[in-house]
């Protein structure tokens, strides 16, 4: 019987919870949704698939100057955070830096950015203080040169994902504040010198953040706030350069190996007992190879789709513009599984970070009201209930598929003309995206050693 593994408290305490749920029957429903979305699409009249991408004018847009007032405030939070981080406990469950970057932003907000829209321009750290920096007369002096493309924020979001990944205590509160206040510190020096364009080009957070407000379905259409369909901006947007399109790749990849470094499998792999687990430390130089290694296996894979399907129909459109063409329908795919693979943490440590802001200082505080709060994984014990989260965790994944086999098709008719065209030039991709929602449910159902 397949195994259902929740990682709760994943980022915080590095616990783990195994519960028995039989999955068979729901990974191959999931599987079946997403080759009966590839068949139908191929049976759809021309430019079907692109009217679902329609969108909906709601009110006239305007342009406030708001945005630099919250980025000051969510700066000073930061640095407060910051502060909490060197000073207060050191238990990761209670200290409100580790459960505000983990749980507040790296769980919450990074899905409320692809759900809804573009949260982040509101609460970005650095665009405000930048803005009043200016005002003070602090110019760029430096040119980031063009031929890095995005190179760097390739280097920035790796680097992050790194610490995530492979550093010994993630969690560690002070630990995590010297990492966070440095990066903040480095960033902001940078767009100093380079100007805006080290935001929109170099600094990954940033470009990830950019990347899943491009698939939100809220969003900006000319002079209106308009809503549609996960990805129809994308039907708006130009062609990425291809070093975006890299980054959206390694999105994908690099959630897909957050999941995986998790598995029995890869400890099993590594020669580890994944019951008598040593410690982060004994995976360090693993987990850093297998993150590079994923990402580079994935984006060879994803271009050999791409090129056999310029093949199939004989295009003579250059593998590179097909990379880029086709890279942001991947991007329903990484937030599904960004949502799904950290939905159970959520419903733990989301209550952690409440018990944590509620007190942040450990002084019997009561700033939220909560009173007498505690933490249940109450949730975890009956199979309703563990069934309702594998489920919800499931539809993320089948949903983010469906939606990017929608996208890529339409994308497809977009650049080839026709759903005959289309369709057989997305054949190698739809593949790929079938195979990959079958890998996504099975680390879903996968028992997790760390």
């Amino acid at each position: 019987m397949p195994l259902f593994s929740a990682q709760a408290l994943a980022h915080a305490s590095d616990q783990g919870l195994t519960l028995l749920l039989p999955t068979d029957l729901y990974i191959s429903s999931g599987v079946a949704a997403v080759i009966l979305t590839v068949v139908l699409l191929a049976a759809l009249p021309d430019r079907a698939a692109e009217a679902a991408f329609t969108s909906v004018a709601l009110v006239r847009w305007w342009r406030p100057r708001l945005p630099v007032v919250t980025s000051c405030l969510s700066a000073l939070l930061f640095l407060w955070l910051v502060s909490v981080g060197l000073t207060g406990s050191r238990d990761p469950l209670s200290n409100p830096l580790t459960l505000s970057i983990w749980t507040i932003w790296w769980i919450a907000l990074v899905s409320l950015q692809g759900l809804i829209g573009n949260l982040w321009k509101w609460i970005n750290p650095w665009a405000g203080p930048v803005a009043v920096l200016r005002q003070l007369g602090f110019q760029p002096f430096l040119r980031l040169p063009v031929q890095i493309g995005h190179g760097m924020a390739i280097v920035t979001f790796l680097g992050f994902g790194l610490f995530l990944m492979a550093d010994i205590a993630p969690a560690d509160p002070g630990r995590l504040a010297n990492f966070a206040g440095c990066y903040w510190l480095f960033t902001l020096l940078a767009i100093l010198a380079f100007g805006p364009r080290w935001m929109l080009r170099a600094e990954g957070i940033s470009v990830l953040m950019r990347n899943y407000a491009g698939i939100a379905p809220f969003g900006r259409k000319r002079r209106t706030l308009a809503v549609g369909l996960w990805g129809w901006k994308v039907l708006q947007a130009r062609v990425p350069p291809l070093g975006l399109a890299i980054f959206m790749v390694i999105m994908l990849g690099s959630g897909s190996f957050d999941g995986l470094n998790e598995t029995f499998w890869w400890l099993g792999f590594l020669g580890i007992n994944p019951l008598e687990f040593p410690g982060r430390s004994a995976v360090v130089t693993q987990n850093v190879v297998g993150l590079l290694l994923a990402n580079a296996i994935l984006l060879g894979v994803f271009a050999i789709t791409i090129w056999f399907g310029l093949r199939l129909i004989r295009s003579d459109m250059p593998l590179t513009r097909g990379i880029a063409i086709f890279a942001p329908s991947i991007l329903p795919i990484a937030l599904g599984y960004h949502i799904a693979h950290y939905y159970a943490s959520f419903l733990v440590e989301g209550q952690y970070a409440m018990v944590a802001l509620n007190d942040p200082f450990a002084t019997g505080a009561d700033l939220l009201g909560l009173g007498t709060f505690y933490v249940t994984t109450g949730f975890f014990n009956t199979p309703d209930s563990v069934r309702l989260i594998f489920l919800t965790q499931a539809g993320a994944v089948v949903l983010g598929h469906v939606l990017a086999v929608l996208l890529a098709h339409a994308l497809a008719v977009r650049h080839f003309g026709t759903n005959a065209r289309a369709a057989i030039s997305q054949a190698p991709l739809a593949l790929f995206m079938i195979g990959y929602t079958f890998f996504g449910l099975w680390l879903l159902a996968s028992p997790r050693g760390v």
